[in-house]
């Protein structure tokens, strides 16, 4: 099957188009405390109900945290953020996003109900996910599919995954630009190879399979074949560098596995790794310096490392869940002590400060091009540059960070206000930039690359000369905040149509997607879930 790759092309910005939807805007800093929306953790993992129900966002003994009561079971209690003055620092970097043209659900019973996404969402797909297949060459105690424990077989038959990327590239006002396999671990699908192929047909820049990386390290020729499918990125689970935290959660050692994964990716001539650590308090945590110190000595092939604290999706009670609790700026004050100071808590900003970045380089183009939306307390990162005597800087040592900012909302500002001449002023305000560059014989080329193709391939320069690090906490039943939710860009395409935000998929509709559409479900595999709330919108 050959797809017709220019039918999903970024589409041209039309001459009818409002511009002044791409003005920068912020969302005003919260004040604390503050109410948002939750659901009761006992209700959903003991009933199997959704309740709605108010939290509390405060600070006590600063910290920032998160409190819940349900009627029938009690009050509930957690830790959102460990650092207030962080937490109040990050707001301050929250943009507006232009939101989805298209969502594929009506508003009728409210959020999560209505995820699909829909009306009232507002942000659209950075990355989509589509799990390829629940079975699993592992069994984790940690693992956000509950691949183990669910009992069920789900595989999408390869129609409904075609569906799911055609669904993808279909968003507006800019199609998905990023897909990950996952599962369950996706190389165990037969099929994979051709999803990979599909993918890369329909225009997708960015193909990543999440994997364990067992079938890649003994079998580097499968491997080279899905780089010459399409392949990208390894998203690579990578817990640790010692055998703890493997055996801990993994029930095995796995270390070496991952070398020869490393080692399968160089042979493929594999774009790039990006380490996956999910961080528990008391397993892992002491060797987040150590796993950086791994990705640079590994720099020809590593290319991110996107640390997860973990995510606790099943019923625990509240000593042994603090136990393992860690949050964002848990993480972030473990790495500047880890690495001696090098990676300063100041060095990191919210995921949500570079939206910027994708609507410049779109507009400059005259294209929709994604946005890099999120909520301010969904993730951190920062970048690290690399001298060749294996030295590393933060990006804030090599670039006024601020300044790029501004300097990019200047940018799309011009357009928005239908300024004279914008691509040239553009370009001009770009190199009057360069003065606040600290370390130009890192900064120039990514600059130059961007002035000659405002192109994807400037930002191709760029990640050639760094080292990302990210760190997202995906929410669980205990700590989930609905708000977050409704600015999710990191979205489960599912087989009935609908573009599901992660947390929500995770904690509330895997279990019904999959008790569906499982190949060991009554129902036939082809029925579709859609319901009054899932509907074609007029």
């Amino acid at each position: 099957m050959n797809i017709e790759r220019e039918t999903y092309d970024h589409p041209e910005m039309s001459s009818d188009l409002d511009m002044s939807r791409f003005r920068m805007a912020k969302y005003p800093p919260k004040q604390l405390p503050y109410t948002t929306k939750s659901i009761c953790p006992v209700c959903l993992l003991d009933e199997r109900e959704v309740n709605v129900i108010d939290a509390t966002v405060f600070e006590r003994d600063g910290q920032i945290m998160f409190e819940k009561e349900c009627p029938n079971h009690g009050v509930f209690e957690d830790i959102y953020w460990s650092d207030a003055a962080m937490f109040e620092r990050v707001m301050n970097y929250w943009y507006m996003s232009l939101g989805l043209d298209n969502p594929r659900t009506q508003s009728i019973h409210g959020c999560p109900e209505d995820c699909g996404q829909c009306t009232n969402h507002l942000g659209h797909t950075a990355l989509g996910l589509i799990d390829v297949t629940s079975r699993c060459n592992l069994s984790c105690s940690i693992c956000f599919a509950n691949a183990e424990g669910s009992g069920r077989t789900y595989e999408p038959e390869p129609d409904q995954v075609l569906e799911m990327l055609k669904n993808l590239r279909s968003n507006l006002p800019a199609p998905c630009p990023a897909v990950q396999f996952a599962g369950g671990e996706p190389t165990l699908s037969k099929n994979l190879p051709q999803y990979i192929k599909w993918a890369d047909e329909l225009g997708f820049r960015h193909i990543m399979v999440a994997t364990n990386g067992i079938r890649i390290a003994k079998n580097p020729k499968y491997l080279q074949q899905l780089v010459d499918a399409g392949l990208k990125t390894l998203y690579l689970q990578f817990d640790g560098i010692t055998e703890k935290p493997y055996i801990t959660a993994r029930n095995i050692d796995l270390r070496e596995v991952k070398n020869q994964a490393l080692d399968s990716a160089r042979t493929a001539n594999l774009d790039g790794i990006i380490l996956v650590p999910t961080v528990v308090k008391g397993v892992n945590d002491q060797e987040l310096g150590s796993i950086i110190r791994y990705a640079l000595d590994n720099r020809d092939i590593v290319r991110c490392i996107n640390f997860q604290p973990v995510s606790i999706t099943g019923r625990i009670e509240h000593e042994k869940r603090m136990a393992m609790r860690i949050t964002t700026p848990d993480a972030i004050k473990l790495i500047e002590k880890q690495t001696n100071g090098r990676i300063r808590q100041s060095d990191w900003y919210p995921i949500s400060s570079m939206m910027g970045v994708g609507r410049a380089i779109g507009l400059m183009r005259g294209v929709n091009l994604f946005e890099l939306h999120s909520h301010f307390a969904c993730g951190m990162a920062t970048f690290l540059f690399i001298g060749e005597d294996n030295t590393y800087y933060p990006i804030t040592e090599v670039v006024d960070l601020e300044k790029l900012l501004i300097t990019l909302e200047e940018i799309c500002n011009l357009y928005a206000d239908g300024a004279r001449f914008p691509g040239l002023r553009s370009k001009v305000k770009l190199m009057k930039f360069l003065r606040h560059v600290r370390k130009k014989s890192f900064m120039k080329p990514v600059i130059s690359s961007f002035l000659r193709s405002g192109s994807y391939s400037s930002l191709k320069v760029f990640m050639s000369k760094v080292i990302m690090l990210g760190i997202m906490h995906f929410q669980d039943p205990w700590n989930i905040d609905l708000e977050r939710m409704k600015h999710c860009t990191i979205n489960y395409a599912s087989p009935d149509g609908r573009i599901i935000p992660f947390c929500t998929y995770n904690s509330i509709h895997r279990e019904r997607i999959e008790s569906v559409y499982g190949l060991d479900a009554q129902m036939p595999l082809e029925k579709k879930i859609r319901t009054e709330m899932v509907t074609e919108m007029d």
